[in-house]
């Protein structure tokens, strides 16, 4: 794994109705993220925030904020295709809609460099919809349908290279729309809910599956959702579905991803700072960051806890 990182903010707020996620950048800063880093020995660039590219296409009936989300994703789409030359890409977020940039943007890097791209989506829903299925219009529900090719998605940019849906892995799923079930059913994503967590585990399925982005020379793009992680350790998320990962199971997802080496690019999305409480759900993505760059649970200071929260 590079040790020279590059943060990308990416304050995108229109991917559904509720407001706050545009914050999302700038408190990963302020929670220390940069520090973090370079406490580990990372050296980072931050690259300042993206803005979309401009447009004309009309607003939807449907769909919510339809010109600005493709704005968004043309516009970190070459962003990320651009980091990835650079370093190692954290992008910034944001909501989920986001990764339809992020990851159509660092597979065509990875496509430059004859490797197969691989997706982990840690998140509570497999954001499987189209524009053509989605019943709430909110299009943070589309993107891995969008790189991985699915049809609907006329008005954004067409995916340079879409991602095979067997070089997929989900895990925390626990909310998934009827829609996605259907379009979800025969295909060979990898898929992890949080019942077969709790009876398996989750160090299994990981390993299983690092060890088929290893056995393919491929590139790794994680895509962390904030309410993969169960709201009683991460409430500020607008989504919050009860019996996500614990502290310790995130943790040791990230402990291995590190240890894998395979980890090439990252997103950090739906940190909504107006839903959080102290800035605590910030502060725990730091964390887990850290760990995903090699911080080792000894590493770890204890801190004292003040009403609660850690000070």
């Amino acid at each position: 794994m590079r040790q020279d990182c590059i943060l990308v903010g990416a304050p995108m707020d229109c991917g559904k109705a509720r407001q706050g996620c545009l914050m999302g950048p700038d408190a990963f800063r302020v929670a220390g993220l940069p520090g973090a880093l370079r406490d580990l020995g990372v050296s980072v660039h931050d690259a300042g925030n993206v803005t979309p590219a401009p447009n004309d296409l009309p607003e939807h009936p449907q769909l919510h904020a339809l010109p600005e989300t493709v704005g968004w994703t043309e516009a970190l789409m070459g962003a990320a295709e651009a980091a990835m030359a650079e370093g190692f890409p954290i992008f910034l977020g944001g909501d989920h809609a986001l990764s339809m940039g992020t990851v159509a943007g660092v597979a065509a890097h990875a496509k430059a460099q004859d490797r197969p791209q691989f997706l982990l989506w840690l998140d509570a829903h497999t954001d499987f919809n189209t524009p053509e299925t989605t019943t709430s219009g909110n299009l943070h529900g589309c993107p891995v349908a969008y790189v991985t090719g699915q049809t609907g998605f006329d008005a954004f940019p067409g995916v340079p290279v879409p991602i095979p849906e067997e070089n997929v892995c989900m895990m925390g799923l626990r909310s998934v729309d009827a829609p996605e079930r259907a379009a979800l059913d025969g295909l060979p994503v990898d898929l992890h809910d949080m019942r077969a967590i709790d009876e398996h585990g989750i160090a299994a399925p990981l390993r299983a599956f690092l060890a088929r982005v290893a056995e393919a020379g491929g590139a790794l793009h994680v895509s962390f959702d904030v309410d993969f992680l169960d709201p009683s350790i991460a409430p500020a998320v607008g989504t919050t579905v009860p019996g996500g990962a614990t502290y310790r199971e995130a943790h040791l997802v990230m402990e291995m991803l590190h240890e894998s080496g395979l980890v090439t690019s990252l997103d950090l999305v739906e940190l909504n700072p107006f839903l959080d409480e102290r800035g605590r759900t910030a502060s725990l993505m730091v964390e887990l960051v850290a760990s995903l760059m090699g911080r080792k649970i000894f590493d770890r200071p204890t801190r004292p806890f003040v009403g609660g929260f850690a000070a």
